[in-house]
């Protein structure tokens, strides 16, 4: 693949995301728990940064300790955290948004050497609403419910390491795509012309090496 690529090949994405409850919000695989501790799948994971690599992670809120264990292991190693880090907000943490959130938030703290996409947020896991109402959600209505979110990844991470991302198609069941650029406009509109050049493009292209 890197030499297909014709350097265009610059990382993987490893889905591990698993929890014994994701069946109730809509998980196709069930995956194994404790995944990123596996020796097998670090065994696999100590070759990326020789191979000049990045790996995108899609995991949930209960297991940001495990990646955290896994960048401090590998500190060479480029990593993204997908999703904000995908706090859960159905099956057994439906109505606990609180504690998901100072649980969630905790762990940001502990991943210093990690990038993080803002994006994700219009899946059905995060417990919102949007997608029951007659009609989709405008990009004010998306802005207030994803603001507490977005806005503490980037206090925690700093633009340099966070990137904005649309999760199209997948988030189509909740919003439309022009609402969520919107929404992250409306967001962004305090951060100086600097900054919304990182979170919109720069970080992106350099984590990436898109130049």
């Amino acid at each position: 693949m890197i030499a297909a690529g014709g350097g265009r090949f610059c990382g993987i994405r490893f889905i591990t995301a698993s929890h014994p409850d994701q069946a109730a919000w809509g998980s196709p695989v069930i995956r194994p728990a404790g995944l990123l501790l596996d020796p097998k799948v670090r065994e696999g994971f100590a070759r990326l940064a020789p191979l000049g690599l990045s790996i995108d992670a899609w995991i949930y809120h209960t297991q940001l300790g495990e990646l955290a264990e896994l960048a401090r292991a590998f500190p060479e190693t480029q990593i993204v955290l997908d999703h904000v880090g995908g706090p859960i907000g159905l099956g057994p943490y439906a109505g606990k948004r609180d504690e998901v959130f100072a649980e969630w938030s905790g762990h940001n703290r502990e991943l210093a050497n990690v990038h993080v996409k803002l994006g994700g947020l219009g899946m059905r896991m995060f417990g919102f609403s949007h997608h029951t109402g007659e009609l989709p959600p405008s990009s004010e209505e998306l802005a207030t419910a994803w603001w507490p979110y977005i806005e503490t990844c980037i206090a925690a991470f700093g633009p340099e390491r966070t990137m904005f991302g649309s999760n199209f198609p997948v988030d189509k069941g909740s919003c439309g795509y022009a609402a969520v650029w919107n929404a992250f406009k409306r967001i962004a509109a305090g951060c100086s012309a600097a900054e919304k050049a990182a979170l919109f493009s720069g970080t992106a292209s350099k984590f990436y090496r898109l130049e």
